[in-house]
């Protein structure tokens, strides 16, 4: 049984329709101008992409309307944790039933609401659960939330199916309403929250800038060099993408060569295809980048990386990174590959993560 918490700000969004840019503080206002509650609504939306395997969750939500009303009427068998309340919720109530779940380990705490919602669960939970937002608010600046309800439940249902341990920490951003609804945006980061690393369900944080290739390649750097694991290999392949790392490392490297390392030391610079195989043993990763507006990730450019060098590493053990401009340079096409053997392209076909910058991933699908 795995183990989903649920938490729904009742009055989230009330506010948008009605014009007033927002529903703290004003939520009376926003129902007395005609504004009907939706979170209810939205989350039953994600949460049926769940029905089918309801028999094996349990849900532990927040009492009456802040999530047990709307899984019951599902069909989802339900624990309520939190305090019971009289008339209209607040953040307060929000923060209790999330410090309960916490201390529940529940598989994946779900939330429905905006960005003062997202700040209650981060005030509460920290970093000790993993988290997927139900978009219901008027304003949503943080990047915890899915696209829409439907990719909630979708992203929900790949997480917990799949039991994959792979998070991404993003932001929980919110801003001023009073100072918005006077026309000033004032935006606050607050902290990070944990979400599945699958950032195609995932809105992206509102208002972020692109950074420079530059900077996000010393990002990327950064993150892999601060993960690399003890007694392993790790094959660099080349491009300016991956020079960082061996600069960081304050290594030679060659450009258009293939490095070898072992324990942050270098073992050889410009590798060949039998030098790989001769001296691989043990845990073995290698580190490729996708060719600049080709896509290709293996075949082009790193033949030394070859069909025998791939299958002795492993599918799993391959790291891709890249800089967002130059996914984006993609449009949407998958990556590349031409090892020259066609059985081992075909299994290398898939969803791949590649880091974009320190702790972000994103998912890509590797073609023919």
């Amino acid at each position: 049984m795995k183990k989903i918490g649920l938490i729904i700000n009742p009055i989230a969004g009330m506010g948008g329709s009605v014009g007033l840019k927002g529903t703290d503080g004003v939520s009376s206002k926003a129902k007395s101008m005609g504004a009907v509650p939706k979170s209810a609504e939205r989350t039953a939306l994600a949460l049926e992409a769940l029905i089918e395997m309801k028999e094996q969750l349990q849900v532990i939500a927040g009492p009456g309307p802040m999530g047990e009303d709307v899984a019951r009427e599902l069909g989802f068998p339900v624990r309520t944790v939190g305090r019971a309340f009289g008339g209209e919720t607040t953040s307060a109530d929000t923060m209790i039933a999330a410090e309960k779940m916490a201390e529940e380990k529940v598989d994946l705490l779900m939330f429905a609401g905006g960005d003062g919602t997202a700040r209650d669960i981060y005030s509460a939970v920290k970093d000790r659960l993993t988290v997927v937002g139900i978009p219901a608010g008027v304003k949503i600046h943080s990047a915890a939330y899915a696209i829409n309800p439907r990719k909630a439940g979708d992203l929900a249902k790949k997480f917990l199916l799949a039991d994959f341990a792979s998070t991404n920490e993003v932001e929980v951003m919110d801003i001023d309403e009073e100072a918005f609804r006077k026309g000033s945006v004032k935006t606050k980061l607050f902290g990070y929250l944990k979400t599945p690393a699958e950032k195609n369900f995932l809105q992206v944080k509102k208002a972020s800038s692109i950074k420079s290739d530059e900077q996000a390649q010393w990002d990327i750097a950064h993150f892999i060099v601060e993960n690399m694991e003890k007694d392993t290999f790790y094959i660099i392949g080349p491009g300016s993408t991956t020079r960082p790392i061996m600069q960081l490392l304050n290594l030679p490297y060659t450009l258009l060569g293939v490095d070898l390392i072992y324990n942050k030391k270098l073992v050889k610079n410009d590798v060949a295809e039998q030098e790989l195989l001769d001296t691989l043993f043990g845990c073995c990763k290698i580190i490729i980048t996708p060719i600049g507006g080709q896509g290709y990730l293996l075949g082009r450019g790193n033949q030394q990386i070859s069909a025998r060098v791939v299958e002795r590493v492993g599918r799993a053990n391959i790291i891709v990174i890249s800089t967002r401009s130059k996914l984006q340079k993609l449009k949407g096409k998958p990556f590349l590959v031409d090892t020259n053997d066609a059985s081992l392209d075909k299994a290398l076909e898939g969803y791949v993560g590649v880091i974009t910058g320190f702790g972000e991933k994103v998912m890509n699908k590797i073609g023919l």
